[in-house]
């Protein structure tokens, strides 16, 4: 499987420090298409964020069923996936914490009438938004310096996340 992006501190113009026994966290996101070739794009207005649809594998749950999941709780969408990118490695090392992620491809089978947002979601203002996957990336890049942290993650944070999904957004605009 390739290997989209390792980001570390370095990519976000921070320090790297020694990580001691880190936490390892297995996620799973990816590129939702719609039947016209737009995205989904989960939109955290109050902290000017761009991002894609995904987090961390509940226990027992398999990559797969974590994108699958992410998807409908996100984007309020069934997803058939399509292929499977390859993943990311983040590195944040003040946070002692590395998170691996399986990127998926996936095409919508089903709209759903709801989001399944979790209180931080909502409290950060999530939504989910239709774009092509060029205006994805062109916000995801245009917003980076204008990133805010809220009262569940920190800046530093965020722009790693901001990185890596430019990261994911521009090797799969390479492939299609």
């Amino acid at each position: 499987m390739k290997l989209i992006a390792k980001i570390t501190d370095e990519d976000i113009g921070e320090e790297k420090v020694p990580m001691d026994n880190p936490f390892h966290r297995k996620a799973a996101r990816g590129i939702v298409l719609d039947n016209d070739e737009n995205m989904a794009v989960f939109y955290k207005k109050n902290k000017n964020q761009y991002k894609l649809p995904g987090g961390g594998l509940d226990e027992n749950e398999s990559f797969e069923e974590a994108f699958i999941r992410e998807v409908r709780e996100e984007v309020g969408c069934e997803v058939q996936i399509i292929s499977c990118l390859g993943y990311t490695e983040e590195y944040k090392t003040k946070s002692n914490y590395i998170q691996t992620s399986y990127v998926f491809v996936g095409r919508v089978i089903k709209k759903l009438e709801n989001l399944e947002l979790t209180k931080m979601e909502q409290d950060e203002g999530g939504e989910r938004l239709w774009m092509t996957p060029e205006e994805a990336l062109k916000k995801m890049k245009e917003n980076y310096d204008g990133l805010l942290a809220s009262k569940y993650t920190n800046l530093y944070s965020t722009k790693i996340v901001a990185k890596r999904d430019i990261k994911i957004l521009e090797e799969y605009l390479k492939i299609r």
